[in-house]
């Protein structure tokens, strides 16, 4: 395979004079340009010392895959067509041009963060004074060229004008570039000292000699990308020298590829402010708050899936959902499938409601909204259809409780979305989810945290259940979760556990774990299940035969949770779990009475219609 890229060292000075034409631009997805005060006069310094200042990467511009929409250096005017555009090195040039190159007051900012305006000038002195740290021959002068002091009323440092410059023998920076003006300013300098005053133009020839002409020799390695580049080579060649910084994104580099065609792409999706129109973003959250976490990558994601699934269809390749995939989506494959797959979220996030699930929080995999989308986008009205929806909640719960969907899914989106397509239409083979899915009835054990994704799918099967509130017997549905604060809570509670010395890995696991309302949990306090169950009846909250039917819709045997028989009533909630686990997921749960499970869980696990 041959070099993608070249490797040359440049003069600075060629560098800048091409940036001033516009045949050097940056590529829209390049972040401003935030470098403060002390950097750029540091950065100054090194170019004088001829310390390297690091290599420049350039893309070179006018391919056939890299289209993007590209913009102007920061002080840059002369627009042109670009030879190149830069992918690493932005900071250091645009600091480098404004201040080595511009004759406008170069826009930077404090060490604080406040906003300011600056020229730089050399101290002729102190550049050729061996005990000055060459920074400090940097000076950083206000807009108006001067530097006062007394709250303004004292002028410390004059150089508003040439003759001013002359005296105080500060050379402004913004001419070292051009050779015309700084032979006309050195010679100017000595002319005001006058040709016979020796030790002046001495001085200055020195100062040409060892500064001026070593700073216009400066050269820096400049590696060049070849124009016909994938794109997805571009984004993580910039990935890879940009780890200092922001990580771009899949959605900047698509969103400057289709400006490139003048579509808006960021106003597509995260609307206009100025015109007050919704972006996509916005309209899919309005129709589910479970859509408030889907970014834009995972939406021309979910486009690749759909675009490419159509197209192997027809005949093409097969469906990839790649960071290339993405990268060459076109703008009329977008626009052909935006408004369809913005409706798909919509009805994936109703889907996750009718499975119980409520919030972003209590949603076990985000990632899996991508292929689910995808699938409800590609079948259209058919996702309303009672088969098809039973054969999509099986696949669904099988990636939940499988826990498939927790690493690096581009491969799986894709596998799932042509087998789940191919099962519905027909075919006798699950897909690849489906087939592989195992929950291992340990795994109940390990299940400390709300942040795995088959705890939280656990307690969307109890709320699935039916459950309802120990207290006022409200289903806790969509409305209720809603209006309400709810959270998950110890059924036999911690203090009370620790007391009776229950082990924490069963006390603390999804087994003794239930969704409860806030008001009810104050007052559960740290009591036996016996005492606060009283308690509830005793202030006459609930009858005794009512709050028993509430407390067996959270999959809880009433006897056992009466009389405080914690070990009893672990081993059978696990039972009850596990079988509403085997029921979503549509597979027996098999060798529930291993050493394993009885060490676990003190007795065998079986018992249960579809665990065996």
């Amino acid at each position: 395979m041959g070099s993608t890229f070249q490797s040359n060292d440049t003069s600075i000075s060629e560098i800048l004079g091409q940036i001033d034409k516009g045949l050097v631009q940056l590529p829209d997805f390049q972040r401003g340009w935030v470098w403060d005060d002390y950097r750029i006069r540091a950065l100054i310094a090194s170019i004088m010392n001829s310390y390297p200042v690091g290599a420049l990467m350039f893309l070179k511009y006018g391919g056939d895959t890299v289209r993007f929409r590209r913009r102007l250096f920061t002080g840059a005017t002369n627009d042109a067509t670009p030879d190149s555009l830069v992918l690493d090195g932005q900071q250091r040039l645009t600091s480098i041009y404004n201040a080595m190159y511009c004759t406008t007051p170069v826009p930077t900012k404090t060490e604080k963060g406040q906003e300011t305006k600056r020229y730089y000038y050399l101290d002729i002195r102190k550049c050729l004074d061996g005990e000055t740290d060459t920074v400090d021959a940097i000076l950083s002068i206000p807009d108006g060229r001067q530097i006062k002091s007394n709250f303004g009323r004292d002028i410390d440092l004059d150089l508003s004008s040439r003759e001013r410059e002359f005296k105080e023998l500060m050379f402004p920076l913004s001419i070292v570039f051009n050779t015309a003006e700084w032979l006309s300013w050195t010679n100017g300098c000595k002319q005001h000292y006058g040709y016979g005053d020796a030790e002046k133009a001495e001085l200055i020839d020195k100062f040409i000699s060892k500064v001026l002409v070593s700073i216009q020799n400066y050269k820096v390695p400049v590696i060049a990308v070849d124009k016909e580049t994938p794109k997805e080579a571009v984004c993580q060649v910039f990935e890879n020298v940009n780890t200092g910084g922001v990580s771009l994104t899949v959605f900047e580099l698509v969103t400057a590829s289709f400006a490139a065609d003048n579509y808006p792409l960021r106003e597509d999706w995260e609307g206009d402010e100025k015109t007050g129109v919704l972006g996509r973003s916005s309209r899919m959250i309005d129709g589910s708050p479970l859509l408030e976490d889907v970014t834009a990558t995972d939406f021309l994601t979910s486009l690749a899936l759909v675009s490419r699934y159509w197209a192997w269809k027809d005949g093409g390749l097969a469906v990839s959902c790649k960071k290339k995939d993405v990268l060459s989506l076109t703008l009329a494959e977008y626009k052909k499938y935006a408004d369809a797959l913005e409706a798909g979220f919509v009805q994936a996030a109703h889907f996750l409601g009718e499975q119980h699930i409520y919030s972003t929080n209590d949603t076990p995999y985000s990632t899996q909204l991508i292929p689910l989308s995808a699938l409800c986008t590609i079948l259209g009205n058919r996702a309303h259809d009672s088969e098809v929806r039973k054969k999509l909640s099986r696949w669904y719960w099988c990636g939940v409780f499988g826990e498939m969907y927790g690493g690096a899914n581009e491969t799986r989106y894709a596998n799932d979305v042509t087998g789940v397509m191919a099962w519905v239409d027909g075919s006798t083979d699950e897909p690849d989810t489906v087939a592989r899915a195992y929950f291992h009835p340990t795994r109940l054990l390990t299940l400390q945290s709300r942040q795995s994704a088959a705890y939280k799918g656990v307690m969307a099967l109890i709320l699935q259940q039916g459950a309802v509130d120990f207290m006022s017997g409200a289903a806790m549905d969509f409305a209720y979760y809603n209006n309400n604060p709810v959270d998950i809570h110890h059924v036999f509670p911690k203090d009370y556990c620790n007391r009776q010395g229950h082990p924490k890995r069963k006390w603390n696991s999804v087994v003794n774990k239930t969704p409860i309302a806030a008001r009810t949990n104050r007052v559960l306090k740290g009591d036996a299940p016996s005492c606060y169950a009283a308690r509830i009846e005793r202030d006459g909250h609930v009858s005794p035969e009512d709050l028993d039917s509430y407390v067996a819709t959270h999959v809880i045997d009433v006897a056992l949770f009466r009389s405080d028989s914690f070990d009893e009533y672990f081993v059978e909630r696990a039972k009850g779990l596990l079988t509403l686990i085997s029921s979503s997921m549509g597979k027996a749960i098999t060798n529930l009475d291993s050493d394993e499970i009885i060490d676990g869980f003190g007795a065998p696990l079986t018992q249960q219609d579809g665990v065996r």
